[in-house]
Protein backbone atom coordinates (compact mmCIF):
# COMPACT_ATOMS: atom_id res chain seq x y z
CA UNK A 1 0.00 0.00 0.00
CA UNK A 2 1.80 2.82 -1.24
CA UNK A 3 0.64 6.72 -0.67
CA UNK A 4 -1.32 6.76 -3.93
CA UNK A 5 -3.62 3.20 -2.75
CA UNK A 6 -3.76 4.95 1.05
CA UNK A 7 -5.29 8.27 -0.42
CA UNK A 8 -7.18 6.63 -2.86
CA UNK A 9 -9.18 4.10 -0.35
CA UNK A 10 -9.77 6.91 1.88
CA UNK A 11 -10.98 8.53 -0.76
CA UNK A 12 -13.27 5.44 -1.62
CA UNK A 13 -14.21 4.78 2.06
CA UNK A 14 -14.96 8.19 3.20
CA UNK A 15 -16.99 9.37 -0.47
CA UNK A 16 -19.37 5.45 0.11
CA UNK A 17 -19.84 6.50 3.91
CA UNK A 18 -21.24 10.13 2.75
CA UNK A 19 -23.06 8.62 -0.63
CA UNK A 20 -23.97 5.18 0.18
CA UNK A 21 -23.04 4.37 -3.47
CA UNK A 22 -20.62 2.48 -4.98
CA UNK A 23 -17.30 4.56 -6.48
CA UNK A 24 -16.54 4.55 -9.62
CA UNK A 25 -13.27 5.33 -11.34
CA UNK A 26 -14.80 8.29 -12.97
CA UNK A 27 -15.58 10.13 -9.98
CA UNK A 28 -11.98 9.55 -9.15
CA UNK A 29 -10.26 10.77 -11.95
CA UNK A 30 -10.29 14.36 -10.96
CA UNK A 31 -9.62 14.17 -7.61
CA UNK A 32 -6.38 12.80 -8.11
CA UNK A 33 -5.68 14.22 -11.75
CA UNK A 34 -5.39 10.51 -13.17
CA UNK A 35 -6.86 9.68 -15.73
CA UNK A 36 -9.32 6.55 -15.89
CA UNK A 37 -7.08 4.05 -16.87
CA UNK A 38 -4.64 4.84 -14.00
CA UNK A 39 -7.74 4.97 -11.70
CA UNK A 40 -9.01 1.77 -12.26
CA UNK A 41 -5.62 -0.03 -12.45
CA UNK A 42 -5.22 1.26 -9.00
CA UNK A 43 -9.01 -0.04 -7.94
CA UNK A 44 -8.17 -3.41 -9.61
CA UNK A 45 -5.45 -3.87 -7.38
CA UNK A 46 -7.11 -2.59 -4.08
CA UNK A 47 -9.67 -4.89 -4.81
CA UNK A 48 -7.05 -7.80 -5.50
CA UNK A 49 -5.83 -6.84 -1.91
CA UNK A 50 -8.84 -7.38 -0.78
CA UNK A 51 -9.69 -3.77 0.84
CA UNK A 52 -12.50 -2.92 -1.63
CA UNK A 53 -15.29 -5.01 -3.80
CA UNK A 54 -17.66 -5.00 -6.80
CA UNK A 55 -21.11 -4.08 -6.10
CA UNK A 56 -23.25 -6.57 -7.75
CA UNK A 57 -25.55 -4.09 -9.09
CA UNK A 58 -23.33 -1.69 -9.77
CA UNK A 59 -19.76 -1.03 -11.93
CA UNK A 60 -18.31 1.17 -8.54
CA UNK A 61 -16.69 -0.83 -5.27
CA UNK A 62 -17.16 -0.47 -2.01
CA UNK A 63 -15.25 -1.13 1.06
CA UNK A 64 -14.54 -4.50 1.92
CA UNK A 65 -14.29 -5.29 5.82
CA UNK A 66 -10.71 -5.54 5.24
CA UNK A 67 -10.91 -1.89 3.94
CA UNK A 68 -12.64 -0.59 6.74
CA UNK A 69 -9.99 -2.05 9.12
CA UNK A 70 -7.54 -0.32 7.58
CA UNK A 71 -8.82 2.74 6.57
CA UNK A 72 -9.84 2.87 10.73
CA UNK A 73 -6.39 1.66 12.06
CA UNK A 74 -4.38 3.90 9.59
CA UNK A 75 -5.75 6.30 7.62
CA UNK A 76 -8.56 7.93 9.75
CA UNK A 77 -7.87 11.21 10.73
CA UNK A 78 -8.34 12.52 14.50
CA UNK A 79 -10.88 14.96 14.09
CA UNK A 80 -12.23 17.40 16.53
CA UNK A 81 -15.87 17.43 17.36
CA UNK A 82 -18.54 19.89 15.30
CA UNK A 83 -19.51 22.32 16.75
CA UNK A 84 -23.21 21.68 16.30
CA UNK A 85 -22.67 18.62 18.01
CA UNK A 86 -20.91 19.79 20.96
CA UNK A 87 -22.99 22.47 21.38
CA UNK A 88 -26.05 19.38 21.75
CA UNK A 89 -23.94 17.18 23.94
CA UNK A 90 -22.45 20.51 26.10
CA UNK A 91 -26.12 21.37 27.13
CA UNK A 92 -26.63 17.97 28.96
CA UNK A 93 -23.29 18.38 31.09
CA UNK A 94 -23.62 21.51 31.79
CA UNK A 95 -27.28 20.41 33.92
CA UNK A 96 -25.52 19.62 37.11
CA UNK A 97 -28.57 18.55 38.54
CA UNK A 98 -28.63 15.35 36.33
CA UNK A 99 -26.42 12.28 38.00
CA UNK A 100 -24.08 11.22 35.33
CA UNK A 101 -25.77 7.89 34.51
CA UNK A 102 -28.43 10.09 33.46
CA UNK A 103 -26.66 12.57 31.50
CA UNK A 104 -24.50 9.28 29.74
CA UNK A 105 -27.77 8.05 28.51
CA UNK A 106 -29.60 11.55 27.48
CA UNK A 107 -25.84 11.95 25.53
CA UNK A 108 -26.44 8.98 23.65
CA UNK A 109 -29.86 9.85 22.84
CA UNK A 110 -29.05 12.74 21.40
CA UNK A 111 -26.40 10.53 19.17
CA UNK A 112 -28.81 8.65 18.25
CA UNK A 113 -31.23 11.05 17.07
CA UNK A 114 -28.55 13.20 14.99
CA UNK A 115 -26.75 10.24 13.38
CA UNK A 116 -29.97 8.11 13.15
CA UNK A 117 -27.97 5.08 14.50
CA UNK A 118 -29.01 3.01 17.28
CA UNK A 119 -27.28 3.93 20.63
CA UNK A 120 -26.52 1.91 24.10
CA UNK A 121 -26.05 2.50 27.41
CA UNK A 122 -24.99 -1.02 29.41
CA UNK A 123 -24.86 -0.16 33.37
CA UNK A 124 -25.01 -2.52 36.25
CA UNK A 125 -27.92 -4.76 36.22
CA UNK A 126 -30.29 -5.71 38.45
CA UNK A 127 -28.07 -9.63 39.17
CA UNK A 128 -26.17 -6.36 41.65
CA UNK A 129 -29.21 -5.96 43.62
CA UNK A 130 -30.43 -8.11 47.21
CA UNK A 131 -34.07 -8.76 47.85
CA UNK A 132 -34.96 -6.58 50.74
CA UNK A 133 -38.89 -6.69 50.57
CA UNK A 134 -42.12 -7.56 48.47
CA UNK A 135 -45.37 -6.21 49.72
CA UNK A 136 -49.09 -6.76 48.77
CA UNK A 137 -50.94 -3.64 48.71
CA UNK A 138 -54.82 -4.67 47.84
CA UNK A 139 -56.59 -1.77 45.54
CA UNK A 140 -59.87 -3.74 45.24
CA UNK A 141 -61.43 -7.43 46.15
CA UNK A 142 -59.50 -8.65 42.68
CA UNK A 143 -57.08 -6.08 42.06
CA UNK A 144 -53.65 -6.10 43.92
CA UNK A 145 -49.99 -4.67 43.32
CA UNK A 146 -46.95 -6.68 43.64
CA UNK A 147 -43.91 -4.17 45.18
CA UNK A 148 -40.46 -5.36 44.79
CA UNK A 149 -37.77 -3.81 47.07
CA UNK A 150 -33.68 -3.95 46.83
CA UNK A 151 -31.15 -3.17 48.84
CA UNK A 152 -29.77 -0.93 46.32
CA UNK A 153 -32.76 0.94 46.56
CA UNK A 154 -34.65 0.32 43.19
CA UNK A 155 -38.45 -0.08 43.43
CA UNK A 156 -40.43 -2.11 41.25
CA UNK A 157 -44.60 -2.89 41.22
CA UNK A 158 -46.67 -5.32 38.72
CA UNK A 159 -50.67 -4.70 39.34
CA UNK A 160 -52.37 -7.71 38.81
CA UNK A 161 -55.64 -9.18 38.91
CA UNK A 162 -56.37 -11.89 40.69
CA UNK A 163 -59.38 -14.81 39.95
CA UNK A 164 -62.59 -14.45 42.80
CA UNK A 165 -61.40 -18.23 43.87
CA UNK A 166 -58.17 -16.75 45.57
CA UNK A 167 -58.39 -15.06 48.62
CA UNK A 168 -56.33 -11.98 48.87
CA UNK A 169 -55.06 -12.94 52.63
CA UNK A 170 -53.03 -16.09 50.90
CA UNK A 171 -51.29 -14.02 48.73
CA UNK A 172 -50.60 -11.74 51.41
CA UNK A 173 -49.20 -15.01 53.38
CA UNK A 174 -46.89 -15.94 50.38
CA UNK A 175 -45.41 -12.58 50.57
CA UNK A 176 -44.69 -13.13 53.87
CA UNK A 177 -42.91 -16.45 53.48
CA UNK A 178 -40.93 -14.90 50.38
CA UNK A 179 -39.74 -12.17 52.99
CA UNK A 180 -38.68 -14.46 55.58
CA UNK A 181 -37.19 -16.71 53.21
CA UNK A 182 -35.47 -14.90 50.60
CA UNK A 183 -34.09 -11.52 52.19
CA UNK A 184 -30.62 -10.94 50.69
CA UNK A 185 -30.75 -13.40 48.30
CA UNK A 186 -29.33 -11.91 45.07
CA UNK A 187 -32.49 -10.20 42.36
CA UNK A 188 -31.53 -12.51 39.66
CA UNK A 189 -31.75 -15.91 42.00
CA UNK A 190 -34.87 -14.85 43.71
CA UNK A 191 -37.32 -16.66 40.60
CA UNK A 192 -35.15 -20.32 41.35
CA UNK A 193 -35.22 -19.89 45.14
CA UNK A 194 -39.14 -19.11 44.87
CA UNK A 195 -39.23 -22.67 42.45
CA UNK A 196 -37.08 -24.88 44.71
CA UNK A 197 -37.41 -23.63 48.33
CA UNK A 198 -40.79 -21.51 48.84
CA UNK A 199 -42.90 -23.06 46.53
CA UNK A 200 -43.01 -26.55 48.34
CA UNK A 201 -43.99 -24.57 51.53
CA UNK A 202 -47.08 -22.66 50.02
CA UNK A 203 -47.81 -25.52 48.37
CA UNK A 204 -48.73 -27.02 51.95
CA UNK A 205 -50.31 -23.81 53.41
CA UNK A 206 -52.17 -22.35 50.27
CA UNK A 207 -55.28 -23.36 48.71
CA UNK A 208 -54.30 -22.44 45.14
CA UNK A 209 -51.05 -22.41 45.34
CA UNK A 210 -49.99 -22.91 41.86
CA UNK A 211 -51.76 -19.52 40.80
CA UNK A 212 -50.52 -17.72 44.09
CA UNK A 213 -46.74 -18.94 42.91
CA UNK A 214 -47.10 -17.61 39.79
CA UNK A 215 -47.72 -13.92 40.58
CA UNK A 216 -45.01 -13.58 42.45
CA UNK A 217 -42.63 -15.28 40.02
CA UNK A 218 -44.21 -12.75 37.37
CA UNK A 219 -43.61 -10.35 39.69
CA UNK A 220 -39.74 -10.72 40.03
CA UNK A 221 -39.15 -11.99 36.57
CA UNK A 222 -40.69 -8.34 35.60
CA UNK A 223 -38.37 -6.92 37.78
CA UNK A 224 -35.24 -8.69 36.11
CA UNK A 225 -36.32 -7.62 32.56
CA UNK A 226 -37.18 -3.79 33.81
CA UNK A 227 -33.76 -3.33 35.46
CA UNK A 228 -31.55 -5.08 33.34
CA UNK A 229 -30.26 -1.39 32.99
CA UNK A 230 -29.65 -1.01 29.14
CA UNK A 231 -30.96 2.05 27.53
CA UNK A 232 -31.33 1.67 23.70
CA UNK A 233 -32.41 4.68 21.67
CA UNK A 234 -33.30 4.53 17.95
CA UNK A 235 -33.72 1.09 17.47
CA UNK A 236 -35.69 1.99 14.51
CA UNK A 237 -33.47 4.76 13.17
CA UNK A 238 -30.69 1.88 12.28
CA UNK A 239 -33.65 0.76 9.53
CA UNK A 240 -33.80 4.39 7.86
CA UNK A 241 -30.18 3.44 6.78
CA UNK A 242 -30.24 1.94 2.86
CA UNK A 243 -28.62 -1.22 3.81
CA UNK A 244 -31.56 -2.57 5.77
CA UNK A 245 -34.01 -2.16 2.73
CA UNK A 246 -34.51 -5.85 2.72
CA UNK A 247 -37.33 -7.01 5.05
CA UNK A 248 -36.18 -9.97 5.76
CA UNK A 249 -32.52 -8.52 6.80
CA UNK A 250 -34.64 -5.82 8.22
CA UNK A 251 -36.53 -8.33 10.88
CA UNK A 252 -33.41 -10.19 11.97
CA UNK A 253 -31.67 -7.55 13.21
CA UNK A 254 -34.65 -5.70 14.85
CA UNK A 255 -35.36 -9.19 16.33
CA UNK A 256 -31.60 -9.02 17.60
CA UNK A 257 -32.08 -5.36 19.28
CA UNK A 258 -35.26 -6.45 21.11
CA UNK A 259 -33.01 -9.39 22.55
CA UNK A 260 -31.26 -8.66 26.14
CA UNK A 261 -28.92 -11.33 25.62
CA UNK A 262 -27.41 -9.98 21.90
CA UNK A 263 -27.78 -6.39 23.21
CA UNK A 264 -25.19 -7.73 26.06
CA UNK A 265 -22.76 -8.99 24.18
CA UNK A 266 -21.88 -5.42 22.99
CA UNK A 267 -20.40 -4.74 26.15
CA UNK A 268 -17.96 -8.18 26.10
CA UNK A 269 -14.89 -7.61 27.17
CA UNK A 270 -11.90 -8.90 24.92
CA UNK A 271 -7.97 -8.35 25.22
CA UNK A 272 -6.32 -4.86 25.41
CA UNK A 273 -7.33 -1.53 26.89
CA UNK A 274 -10.47 -1.55 28.09
CA UNK A 275 -10.11 2.53 28.35
CA UNK A 276 -9.87 2.80 24.88
CA UNK A 277 -12.69 3.92 22.58
CA UNK A 278 -13.15 -0.05 20.36
CA UNK A 279 -14.30 -0.63 17.00
CA UNK A 280 -15.52 -3.79 16.20
CA UNK A 281 -16.92 -4.32 12.40
CA UNK A 282 -18.70 -6.80 11.01
CA UNK A 283 -17.99 -9.91 12.25
CA UNK A 284 -16.11 -8.39 14.51
CA UNK A 285 -18.67 -6.99 17.05
CA UNK A 286 -19.98 -10.39 17.35
CA UNK A 287 -23.41 -9.08 16.88
CA UNK A 288 -24.23 -8.91 13.77
CA UNK A 289 -22.25 -9.01 10.54
CA UNK A 290 -23.57 -6.32 8.86
CA UNK A 291 -23.11 -3.50 11.46
CA UNK A 292 -20.04 -1.48 12.57
CA UNK A 293 -20.29 -1.10 16.99
CA UNK A 294 -18.01 1.93 18.19
CA UNK A 295 -18.08 1.83 22.15
CA UNK A 296 -16.59 3.13 24.96
CA UNK A 297 -16.33 1.74 29.00
CA UNK A 298 -16.94 3.89 31.24
CA UNK A 299 -16.32 4.28 35.33
CA UNK A 300 -18.45 6.53 37.65
CA UNK A 301 -18.32 6.06 41.12
CA UNK A 302 -16.78 2.59 41.72
CA UNK A 303 -19.59 1.24 38.38
CA UNK A 304 -18.69 0.26 35.21
CA UNK A 305 -20.25 0.24 32.05
CA UNK A 306 -20.40 0.64 28.48
CA UNK A 307 -21.49 3.21 25.89
CA UNK A 308 -21.80 2.48 22.31
CA UNK A 309 -23.05 3.18 18.86
CA UNK A 310 -24.56 0.42 16.84
CA UNK A 311 -24.74 1.81 12.80
CA UNK A 312 -23.39 -0.13 9.57
CA UNK A 313 -20.19 -0.84 8.71
CA UNK A 314 -20.32 2.48 6.20
CA UNK A 315 -20.66 4.31 9.50
CA UNK A 316 -19.82 7.93 9.85
CA UNK A 317 -16.35 6.52 11.94
CA UNK A 318 -14.63 9.80 12.61
CA UNK A 319 -18.11 11.61 14.15
CA UNK A 320 -18.64 8.61 16.30
CA UNK A 321 -15.24 8.85 17.58
CA UNK A 322 -15.12 12.14 17.86
CA UNK A 323 -18.46 12.36 20.02
CA UNK A 324 -17.70 9.64 22.39
CA UNK A 325 -13.88 11.06 22.93
CA UNK A 326 -15.77 14.13 23.40
CA UNK A 327 -18.48 12.20 26.49
CA UNK A 328 -15.25 10.08 27.88
CA UNK A 329 -13.77 13.61 28.59
CA UNK A 330 -16.51 15.27 29.65
CA UNK A 331 -17.19 12.96 32.42
CA UNK A 332 -14.16 12.56 33.80
CA UNK A 333 -14.34 16.65 34.31
CA UNK A 334 -17.39 15.80 36.12
CA UNK A 335 -15.97 13.34 38.65
CA UNK A 336 -13.02 15.79 39.20
CA UNK A 337 -15.60 18.75 39.79
CA UNK A 338 -17.27 16.27 42.44
CA UNK A 339 -14.43 14.41 43.46
CA UNK A 340 -14.99 11.20 42.31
Amino acid sequence: MDERRNNLLKEIVETYIKTAKPVGSKALCCQFDCSSATIRNEMANLEELGYIEKNHISSGRVPSEKGYRYYVENLMEAEKITGSDMLKLQKIFANHELKLSDAITKCMEIISDITNYTSVVLGKNSSDNALLQVNIIAISEKELVAIVCTDKGIVENKAFTIPSTININEIIKTSEIINKMLVGTPINEVSRRLELDVKPIIKKQIHQYETVYNIFYSAFNDFVNNNSNIHISGRTKLFEQPEYNDITELKRLANKLDDVKFIEKVSSKDIGDENEIKIYIGDESKFDPNVTIIRKKYHINGEEGTIAVIGPKRMDYQRIVSMLDYIDKKLDSRKEENGN
